[in-house]
């Protein structure tokens, strides 16, 4: 299925959304990375320029690209190129936001699987193997059929 920029750019801004709120977050953010990339060979995206990260790396201050794709701006990893491509922005502009989305996750990931040409996976998921259900709120028949026999 073919998707518009716009509709893709979504999907990236939903999974890099989940990926800063994600127990593990690496396979969200390798979904947006490898989406950004191509995008930037197909010459749908553009570099901007380097911004200092918000998170430091081991207290050691680093920068990202600045990517814009359609409405929306995201950061990637830099490579040396970029250092010598690319101005230096400085601190991220805290006062800009991308465009308010709604789009869930699932339809966020499918849209980007079939842009990228890889099967999406639904995940399954497992009650964790200590789950005990509850008992509470739960009324207890067989005692009280018991109260009123007597």
């Amino acid at each position: 299925m073919k998707y518009e920029i716009s509709e893709i750019a979504k999907a990236i801004f939903i999974i890099n959304r989940h990926a800063k709120t994600a127990l593990n977050p690496k396979a969200l953010y390798k979904m947006k990375k490898q989406a950004i990339e191509k995008l930037l060979i197909e010459r749908q995206a553009r570099k901007i320029g380097l911004h200092f990260s918000e998170r430091p790396k081991f207290s050691r201050q680093h920068s990202t690209v600045l990517v814009q794709v359609d409405q929306y701006y995201f950061h990637i990893p830099p490579n040396k190129q970029d250092f010598k491509d690319f101005k230096h922005l400085g601190d991220l502009d805290h006062t800009f936001r991308n465009p308010k989305t709604k789009m869930s996750l699932t339809q966020a990931k499918r849209i980007i699987c079939s842009y990228l040409d890889i099967p999406f996976q639904t995940e399954v998921k497992q009650k964790p193997s200590y789950y005990t259900s509850s008992s509470l709120g739960r009324w207890n028949y067989s005692y009280h059929d018991q109260k009123r026999h007597r």
